[in-house]
């Protein structure tokens, strides 16, 4: 593991220095012209890989990260376009309409399809049946975390506080707002979601003490833990995790609560086997390099590498277990 930085100094160095690799690989002899093909072996021009979520969190620095890699790959450039809103439904929702030829993709998340349809009319609910899935990425472990000036140690100590608790989560209809709101239900704990966009702005929310405690990713939390500054309550996985392994899960802790955010790469519906092909190619030899594994390292995320199908299989059994636990507490996540 590095040495650990502050929050802010982290993120930045993060975002520029994955925006200046894809600089100066531009710069190296690859093709730099605009979106589209001229009839050429694909890809002929660059790459468009679109964020829906805000510069510094865990989907902008894993987009990056891998733009970074394949970009290299194919020969092309990749550049990053950040267009935060709904959880990613807004960059969704472009990228569906998008046209199916391999110059617009994205890294999406598990929780669009699995958690944010839970909150939203049928009509609303973004459905992965109206893209490609590339391949898997990676995992993205959550973990409820405090300030250490609060005192509490445990979900217990949240309730046997005996106050209402304020809550920070990444987002309505993300895995961070399910995961506390199910661990709050059945722990008794009176408590309200704050919603930020994002992993960052929710971080600065609990850094500064608008919230009591707040859900996020680990590696958006982990940084600020090994300096002292945060206190980690619980992790949401099955078991404990290697990058917080001293961190019961909220299961250890008496609350049935198993909440991952996951990720992987899509294409708009239609996108051509051959060009998929490729792309997936470009992938898998971007996972393999070694500074590719040192990031996933570095930001605390466990590979998911995984094939298509066994993504569509992980996101059908979470949308319906996590509907299940909700109607098994009564919890609406729209409150």
């Amino acid at each position: 593991m590095p040495t650990y930085r502050t929050a802010s100094h982290r993120i930045l160095t993060g975002v520029l220095g994955a925006a200046a690799a894809i600089a100066l690989t531009a710069c190296g002899g690859v093709k730099t012209t605009s979106s589209g093909s001229d009839g050429g072996t694909y890809p002929t021009g660059n790459i468009e890989f679109s964020v829906g979520a805000s510069a510094g969190g865990s989907s902008d620095l894993i987009s990056r990260a891998l733009a970074q890699g394949m970009a290299k790959e194919l020969g092309v450039s990749a550049p990053v376009v950040n267009k935060p809103g709904a959880n990613g439904a807004l960059a969704a929702k472009e990228l569906q309409a998008a046209k199916p030829d391999g110059y617009k993709i994205a890294v999406q998340n598990a929780s669009l399809f699995t958690i944010t349809p839970l909150t939203v009319s049928a009509a609303e609910a973004t459905k992965i049946d109206s893209f490609d899935v590339i391949t898997g990425v990676s995992r993205d472990d959550y973990v409820m975390a405090t300030s250490t000036a609060s005192g509490y140690k445990s979900v217990k100590d949240l309730k046997d506080a005996g106050k209402p608790i304020r809550y920070g989560t990444t987002g309505v209809g993300t895995g961070a707002q399910l995961a506390s709101a199910l661990t709050f239900e059945a722990a008794g704990v009176k408590a309200t979601a704050v919603p930020f966009d994002g992993g960052a702005p929710n971080l600065t929310a609990l850094l500064g003490n608008q919230v009591d405690v707040s859900t996020m990713q680990v590696g958006e939390a982990i940084e600020n833990i090994k300096a002292g500054k945060l206190v980690p309550l619980a992790v949401f996985s099955a078991e404990r995790i290697p990058f917080l392994p001293d961190t019961p899960t909220a299961k250890e802790q008496g609350f049935d609560v198993q909440v991952t955010q996951y990720r992987f790469l899509t294409a708009p519906k239609g996108t051509p086997e051959d060009v998929k092909a490729r792309l997936l190619e470009a992938a898998k030899k971007t996972f393999a390099t070694p500074e590719y594994k040192k990031f996933n390292e570095d930001n605390s995320l466990t590979p998911m590498e995984v094939s298509p199908e066994e993504v569509l299989s992980a996101l059908k059994s979470d949308g319906t277990n996590f509907a299940a636990k909700l109607d098994e507490f009564g919890i609406s996540l729209t409150g």
